[in-house]
C-alpha cells in the first residue's frame, strides 16, 4: 500500500509541475501573437507622455556629458567597484588629455606608435562614461580577459620576437652576454630601492610584489613588463605598461647622455674588430640550449623563454617559413592590436589618476637609467682586460629594447668617429638582454612562490 500511495504522490507532482509549465507556455505564446492593435494598447497603457523638453531632459540624462558633469554616489566601474565623484568627473576629463599626449608621442614624435598608438585607444574607450566597455561582457573587458589577464598575449609578442631575433651577433662574441646580464641591475637595484622607499621614508607605499612588478620596467622589456604585472600586481598594470614601453620608446632621449656621461671621447672612438660568421647548426642548437638550462634552472621562465625560442628556432629550421613569416608579421600585428587595447583598459581614471603612479614613473625611470649605466660600466671593465678593443658604448645596449637600443649605441659611436658602425657589435648584447629580462621575471616569479 506505501509504494501504491508513492506513486500517487509521483503522479500527482507531475501533473501539477507540468500544467505550470503549459500555462506559463500559453502565456509566452500568447504574448508572441497579440495583434498590433494589442500591443499598441498594451504600450499606452504603461506609456507616460513628455513633453518635448522632457524629451530632451530625458536624452541629456542618458549622454556622456551628463555623466561627467553631475557625477553620482555609487557609480562603479567596469570591475563593479564604486567610483569617486573626482574620477567620474575631472578624472575622465584629465585622463582624455594624457590620451591625445600619448596619440601626439605615437603619430608625431613616432615613440613605439605600434603599441602606444592602440593603448592610448584603448583608455580613450575604457574612459567613456556609459558605455561600461570595460565590463566582464564589454569589448574590452572580454579582450583583457582573453589574454592579459592569463598572460597570453605577451607570450605571443615574444613568440614573434623570437621569429625576427637573430642570435647570429651574440654567438659570434658570447661575451657581450655579460653586458646584457649586466643592465639587468636596474631591475634588481630598482625592486630593492622601491622597497626601501616603501619601508623606510613613506612616500610610496609599495608591496613587495608591486615592486618587482615596477622594477622589470628596467629592462625597458614591454612584453615582460606586462607578464609580470599581470601575475603580481594587475591593480598597476595600465602605469607599469604605459612607463615601460614610453622609457622603450624614448631610448635615444635618455640612453645618449648617460653614455657620454660614463665614458671619453677615446672610449667613444674604439673599433672593434669584424666577428665571425655563425653557422647555421649553432643557431640552431643555441635556443634549445637556452631552453634545458631554464628547465634545469628556472622552470619560471619557461613561459617567456619557451615562446621566443620556439620563435626563433622555426625561423633558423628553415622548413617552416610560412609560420616563421606569421609570426614575424600577422601573428605578432594582430595580437599587439588585442594587447594594447587590453592594456589601454587599465588607463581608467580611477586607477591611473592615484599617487602610485607617479612613483611607478620615477622608480622606472630610475631603473631604466641604471640599466643603462651597469651596461656601459661593465664594458669599460671588460674592455680594460679584453685582448680586443670593446667600446663600452655597446654596454648600454644590454637593455632589452630591440633593436633600438643597439642603433642608439651605433649612432653615438658614429658621431663620435664617422664611419664606426657599431650596431652587429651592439645586437649580441641587445639580445642577451632580451634573455636577461625574461629570466629576471622568472625569479621574481619564483620569489612569491
Amino acid at each position: 500500500m506505501k509504494i501504491k500511495h508513492l506513486l500517487l504522490l509521483v503522479l500527482f507532482a507531475f501533473a501539477f509541475l507540468t500544467n505550470v509549465a503549459t500555462a506559463s507556455e500559453h502565456e509566452t505564446t500568447a504574448k508572441q501573437f497579440m495583434t498590433q492593435e494589442e500591443l499598441i494598447a498594451q504600450e499606452k497603457a504603461t506609456y507616460q507622455p513628455k513633453s518635448v523638453t522632457g524629451l530632451i531632459a530625458s536624452f541629456f540624462h542618458t549622454t556622456g556629458l551628463d555623466a561627467i558633469v553631475n557625477p553620482k554616489e555609487g557609480v562603479k566601474n567596469g570591475q563593479g567597484k564604486e567610483m569617486s565623484k573626482f574620477a567620474q568627473s575631472w578624472g575622465r576629463v584629465i585622463m582624455f588629455l594624457i590620451i591625445f599626449v600619448l596619440f601626439y608621442l605615437a603619430i608625431a614624435k613616432g615613440f613605439e606608435p605600434l603599441l602606444l598608438l592602440p593603448i592610448a585607444f584603448g583608455g580613450l574607450l575604457a574612459n567613456i562614461p556609459i558605455a561600461n566597455m570595460t565590463g566582464p561582457e564589454g569589448m574590452l573587458g572580454i579582450i583583457y580577459n582573453m589574454g592579459i589577464a592569463n598572460e597570453f598575449f605577451p607570450l605571443l609578442i615574444f613568440m614573434g620576437v623570437g621569429a625576427m631575433t637573430d642570435f647570429g651577433p651574440l654567438l659570434a662574441n658570447p661575451k657581450t652576454a655579460l653586458l646584457g646580464g649586466a643592465a639587468q641591475f636596474g631591475i634588481f637595484g630598482s625592486l630593492v630601492g622601491a622597497a626601501a622607499l616603501s619601508q623606510y621614508t613613506g612616500m610610496v607605499d609599495f608591496t613587495l610584489k608591486q615592486c618587482s612588478a615596477i622594477s622589470i620596467i628596467g629592462g625597458a622589456d614591454g612584453p615582460t613588463s606586462i607578464f609580470i604585472a599581470s601575475a603580481l600586481a594587475p591593480e598597476m598594470l595600465g602605469a607599469i605598461a604605459v612607463a615601460a614601453y614610453s622609457y622603450m620608446a624614448l631610448v635615444p632621449v635618455i640612453q645618449p647622455p648617460i653614455m657620454r656621461a660614463l665614458t671619453n671621447k677615446e672610449e667613444r672612438q674604439i673599433v672593434m674588430k669584424t666577428t665571425r660568421k655563425v653557422n647555421r647548426i649553432e643557431k640552431l642548437i643555441f635556443p634549445l640550449v637556452v631552453i634545458i638550462l631554464i628547465a634545469l634552472i628556472l622552470p619560471d621562465a619557461a613561459p617567456l623563454m619557451g615562446s621566443f625560442a620556439f620563435g626563433n628556432f622555426a625561423k633558423e629550421s628553415g622548413v617552416v617559413d610560412r609560420l616563421s613569416n606569421e609570426m614575424q608579421n600577422s601573428l605578432i600585428n594582430i595580437v599587439t592590436i588585442f594587447l594594447g587595447f587590453g592594456v589601454g583598459m587599465t588607463l581608467q581614471a580611477d586607477k591611473f589618476l592615484v599617487a602610485e603612479t607617479l612613483g611607478i614613473m620615477v622608480i622606472g625611470l630610475i631603473a631604466f637609467a641604471a640599466g643603462t649605466a651597469a651596461g656601459v660600466l661593465m664594458a669599460k671593465i671588460m674592455n680594460k682586460f679584453s685582448k680586443e678593443p670593446i667600446n663600452p658604448l655597446i654596454g648600454a645596449a644590454g637593455v632589452s629594447a630591440v633593436p633600438m637600443a643597439a642603433r642608439v649605441a651605433s649612432k653615438v659611436g658614429s658621431e663620435e668617429k664617422p664611419g664606426n658602425i657599431l650596431l652587429m657589435h651592439a645586437m649580441g648584447p641587445n639580445v642577451a638582454g632580451v634573455i636577461g629580462s625574461a629570466v629576471a621575471a622568472g625569479v621574481l616569479l619564483s620569489i612569491f612562490k
